[in-house]
């Protein structure tokens, strides 16, 4: 089976030296492809496979990414996660499983270990090697103003291995050092060092808290760490499509249609 990519396809590699070699292709919507050795396998959170090869057998189930049990489960739909988890496994041969980014950005693998764990965004995982862990790491409301009143929450990564994370629009990293900080709208933190401090203020002002932002909290986080941003916010980008998207009349009829650009489709 030959496949092709335009302007020529990556090679396999396993930079992060956990055993598991995997390739990042695309630009603006990426797709992970990771190559697993017979009896070598990954998770990911259920629903996320775009495709694989024959010699893959999935497996889904509750337990997986440290949640075993009623209670890992919980705590993993609560940080945004699924209930249900899926295992690939090479079986026959060597095998690939991608994993295809649900939003224009970019994928990254990260190495965890016991020295190194992260919080990332509720939307952020993609997908891992079987010994990394996924639970609930922040979670405060904020209020109607962002993420629809659902709040803003983190997902904590630990464990030992390698995972990958979806990141939307542009990456920007930014590396604190003891006790510097910077002030960050929610929706734009995408991942960061779990030695990252963080701490929710909100906007000072009246002004600023009425007119000057679509939410009247921001995030404070202090190094040392690493913290990569993301350019592309959920919010914002369903705030963008708003005005194009059919009017709800007539209790949900067919007949709404959608806008784009003064063009009428449906």
């Amino acid at each position: 089976m030959a496949e092709h990519i335009e302007e020529g396809l990556p090679e396999f590699s396993d930079a992060e030296s956990a055993g598991v070699a995997h390739r990042v292709l695309g630009t603006t919507l990426p797709v992970l492809e990771v190559q697993l050795q017979p009896g070598q396998s990954v998770i990911s959170q259920g629903g996320e496979m775009s495709w694989m090869t024959p010699g893959v057998t999935m497996s889904t189930h509750t337990s997986g990414a440290g949640g075993a049990g009623l209670a890992g489960v919980f705590k993993r739909a609560v940080a945004g996660g699924t209930i249900f988890m899926s295992q690939f496994t090479a079986n026959d041969g060597v095998g690939v499983v991608a994993f295809a980014a649900k939003m224009p950005g970019h994928i990254r693998a990260i190495d965890v270990s016991p020295s190194r764990e992260y919080m990332v965004s509720r939307h952020g995982f993609l997908a891992a090697t079987d010994n990394v862990s996924l639970n609930l790491g922040f979670q405060q409301k904020l209020g109607v103003g962002i993420f629809s009143g659902n709040g803003f929450i983190l997902q904590r990564i630990a464990g030992q291995g390698t995972a990958w994370i979806e990141l939307s629009g542009e990456l920007v990293t930014y590396d604190l050092a003891p006790g510097e900080s910077m002030m960050v709208h929610p929706g734009h933190i995408g991942l960061f060092d779990a030695s990252v401090q963080l701490d929710i203020q909100m906007v000072k002002g009246i002004k600023n808290m009425l007119f000057g932002a679509d939410t009247i909290f921001l995030a404070k986080l202090t190094g040392p760490g690493t913290v990569y941003l993301q350019t592309m916010t959920i919010p914002g980008l369903a705030h963008a499509l708003a005005p194009y998207m059919p009017a709800n009349e007539g209790g949900g009829g067919s007949g709404g249609g959608f806008n784009i650009g003064g063009f009428k489709l449906g």
